[in-house]
């Protein structure tokens, strides 16, 4: 931002508002103090226009090798068929007196 002469994040404002992007700002501010957990891909390309950069140099990606999800094996002594073990009861319909 300070590259682009822009030195406080409501200086961001209008220039979003310019390209369609209404944001309070408090959100403004987030955007800039935080890193955010979700973002729209129209305020991302308003980002990189205001700023003259591609997504790449904004977003930081990492790479984590993940545990691997442990999952039941089929016809294993954990596991429980519920189709041949729970069956409804039928229902009694009695007249009414």
């Amino acid at each position: 931002m300070a590259t682009r002469g822009i030195f406080v994040a409501s200086d961001l404002s209008p220039l979003l508002a310019d390209r369609g992007i209404e944001l309070s700002s408090v959100q403004v501010w987030r955007l800039v103090t935080q890193t955010p957990e979700r973002l729209s891909l129209p305020v991302l390309a308003a980002l990189c226009d205001i700023l003259d950069v591609t997504p790449a140099e904004l977003i930081a990606t990492k790479a984590e090798n993940a545990a691997p999800r442990r999952t039941a094996a089929s016809g294993g002594a954990d596991v429980v068929d519920l189709a041949a073990t729970v069956r409804p009861k039928r229902a009694r319909v009695r007249p009414d007196k």
